[in-house]
């Protein structure tokens, strides 16, 4: 059976994996002080909501400025998510080294963001969940093991 990874606050083992971990990425010539910035922005077609949430002073108040259903979501949301999940992770993971080396380290493992709170991108805290940000990770995981440092830029961003 694979070694299981689990992970949830920045600040506990593996809280690097979080998207609410301190780590700005650049994405479509911007910088984004978290993964969490990032994502919930593109929730968005007003780009004037996406800019707030990019300077939102934290990846907290971000995603609950994601959460306000008095803004109109894009119409191709739930279908679109899953794929700029992984333009976040991937752009996060290949953009600090010390990310890549420690996602690649984790070799086989299962990786779960595990939490009560969501059982959509967590495993819902008992592991009924869909655990779409690990697999986002795994799949991510893959691609850097499959690159090596040599091919970076072969990954797409």
């Amino acid at each position: 059976m694979p070694h299981i990874i689990n992970f949830y606050g920045v600040h506990d083992e593996y809280g690097e994996f979080s998207n609410f971990a301190p780590f700005p990425i650049r994405l479509d010539g911007k910088l984004w002080p978290t993964s969490e910035h990032y994502f919930q922005a593109q929730k968005f077609e007003d780009e004037q909501h996406r800019e707030a949430i990019r300077k939102a002073n934290s990846p907290m108040i971000a995603a609950r400025m994601g959460r306000d259903r008095k803004k109109k979501l894009r119409r191709d949301w739930e279908s679109a998510k899953v794929g700029v999940m992984t333009i976040a992770v991937r752009a996060k993971f290949t953009q600090h080294d010390v990310l890549r080396k420690l996602l690649s380290g984790t070799g086989d493992a299962k990786i779960v963001e595990h939490t009560e709170n969501d059982s959509y991108w967590g495993d819902g805290g008992d592991g009924s969940g869909r655990n779409m940000l690990g697999q986002v990770l795994m799949r991510v995981r893959t691609e850097l093991q499959q690159a090596g440092d040599d091919d970076l830029a072969t990954i797409p961003c």
